[in-house]
């Protein structure tokens, strides 16, 4: 599996961890209304919860990009750099987000969202 492909795979489980954290350790959830639970959780559940629905926003972006990228052959130079940076912001977005660490968080979307950027620049 190359770079890219991997990167493509790691940002699609993201989601999960959210989720996992989220609902860890709670006797009490509800898994018949699993998004009515998770709507009434406070601190870092909300939070991780938080992070999973924009881990889910952020996704279709990149692996879009990622994809049209290989189909149209973009060099490794730059493409495996880029899904690596993308990777990499991502997971400190998901721990910033999970320690409220706000300025950061957006630190780290903003470098995420232009790794993207950058990997369809590299199209044109």
């Amino acid at each position: 599996m190359n770079i890219p492909v991997a990167c493509v795979l790691v940002a699609g489980v993201m989601p999960v961890l959210g989720a996992a954290i989220a609902k860890w350790g709670f006797k009490d959830f509800d898994n018949h209304n699993p998004r009515q639970w998770l709507a009434a959780q406070t601190g870092f559940r909300a939070r991780a919860n938080a992070a999973q629905n924009n881990n889910f926003e952020a996704f279709p972006l990149f692996a879009i990009a990622v994809v049209l990228a290989l189909h149209f052959q973009a060099s490794s130079v730059w493409l495996d750099p880029l899904c690596l940076l993308f990777v990499a912001a991502r997971s400190l977005y998901f721990l910033t987000y999970l320690l409220d660490w706000a300025s950061l968080r957006t630190l780290c979307w903003v470098v995420a969202y232009g790794a993207c950027i950058a990997i369809y620049v590299q199209l044109i």
